[in-house]
């Protein structure tokens, strides 16, 4: 089964849109399809994220996403990283390489291709969601 990460913007279009991140999280991961990995420092910056004001606008948006978060820790396997890297220029985001390289994930997956500037991780691809939504519909 294939080990996944979900960047944070993955949750965020998923609850605003009805898009391929909608597909992933309710047709993939909630389906346990694949293997999904958190850190605690990811699962802090999902609930930090989708508790912003800025989210408020949409519909029923805050319950969607309290909903979202407790069906990912119950799913998902929690990995505690314990090497630090410096690769992305957003720092802030090397913690998806960092539990990459500790669980030896399959995919990151991310909307994110300013500041995710790799293709490939050690043995990680670091794909968008529709790349994802497609291979996996394969």
């Amino acid at each position: 089964m294939q080990k996944i990460i979900l960047d944070t913007n993955v949750l965020v279009s998923a609850l605003i849109s009805n898009s391929y991140p909608t597909k992933i999280l309710h047709e993939i991961v909630f389906e346990r399809n694949v293997v999904t990995y958190l850190s605690s420092e990811i699962l802090e910056e999902y609930i930090e994220v989708l508790n912003r004001t800025k989210f408020e606008r949409f519909h029923n948006f805050k319950n969607n996403a309290e909903v979202v978060i407790n069906k990912l820790i119950e799913i998902s396997i929690l990995c505690h990283p314990t090497e630090k890297l410096s690769i992305l220029t957003d720092l802030s985001d090397n913690k998806f390489l960092e539990l990459a390289s500790a669980c030896r994930a399959d995919f990151i997956i991310t909307g994110n291709s300013n500041d995710f500037t790799l293709d490939k991780f050690e043995s990680t691809q670091i794909v968008s969601p529709q790349f994802f939504y497609h291979q996996f519909a394969k």
